[in-house]
């Protein structure tokens, strides 16, 4: 048995996300269905984590198992792309280590939300229109108290099979990018909707409407009720997962 990771990407505007889910399309199943048939045998695909409907991936990685070695990567890669849907893209296919897990090896992840001040055509699927004035460096003040904690229960979804609410964040920025408003956050883990009420609740504090004392009681009552709502999904990208060495 050989085990092969996939560097993919994905626009997931019309899943319910990487994770399979009873009647409703997903990047894993979409997958899964194509290395089934183009490898001959059931193949069974593990992500490096959950994405929520709609949020899209500019880079993700999954592994899979296959009994029998694949003698070209880079055609199996091709002959993928030919066959899945437009919407998702493999850049790259290689064999590694049997112990290396795409989730439980991933050092951290990096998303990105997109926030648009005008009406622009060209980006409403993939940013989210605001319009009106933000105090941005306010809002940078308020990002910048997410790295001294690590409880996020305020920014999870409620009612989720997770051991823990505890995350290290490592990167927590605002800044501009071709006209929009962009916000980076990295860490070693996130939670179901984090990055989305997050944001929401940062927005609370750029409209005036939260201060920042106001923001660090948010994150201390560890109660999803007192944050903010969350921003819509189609924003939000999975940016960048950091692995090892001996992954890549």
């Amino acid at each position: 048995m050989k085990r092969y990771f996939i560097h993919l990407a994905y626009n997931g505007a019309n899943y319910c996300g990487w994770q399979i889910q009873p009647q409703s399309p997903s990047v894993q199943a979409e997958l899964e269905r194509c290395l089934s048939l183009k490898l001959g045998q059931a193949v069974s695909v593990t992500g490096c984590g959950r994405t929520d409907t709609g949020v899209h991936a500019r880079s993700y990685y999954a592994h899979f198992d296959y009994e029998g070695e694949i003698m070209d990567c880079q055609d199996l890669a091709y002959r993928l792309n030919m066959f899945l849907p437009s919407d998702i893209v493999i850049y790259r296919i290689w064999e590694v280590a049997p112990e290396l897990h795409a989730r439980f090896d991933a050092l951290a992840r990096t998303y990105h939300y997109y926030i648009t001040p005008t009406k622009n055509p060209f980006h409403q699927n993939d940013s989210y229109y605001y319009y009106g004035s933000l105090d941005v460096p306010l809002m940078q003040q308020a990002a910048d108290l997410l790295k001294e904690y690590t409880d996020f229960t305020s920014f999870s979804k409620l009612h989720t099979q997770v051991k823990t609410n505890n995350c290290k964040i490592m990167e927590a920025r605002w800044f501009e990018q071709d006209g929009l408003l962009v916000f980076r956050i990295k860490a070693d883990r996130f939670l179901r909707n984090m990055v989305r009420a997050i944001v929401g609740t940062l927005l609370e504090v750029g409209k005036g409407r939260m201060s920042l004392e106001e923001f660090r009681g948010v994150i201390e009552r560890k109660d999803r009720c007192s944050a903010g709502e969350s921003v819509p999904a189609h924003a939000l990208f999975l940016e960048e997962v950091d692995y090892p060495e001996t992954a890549k």
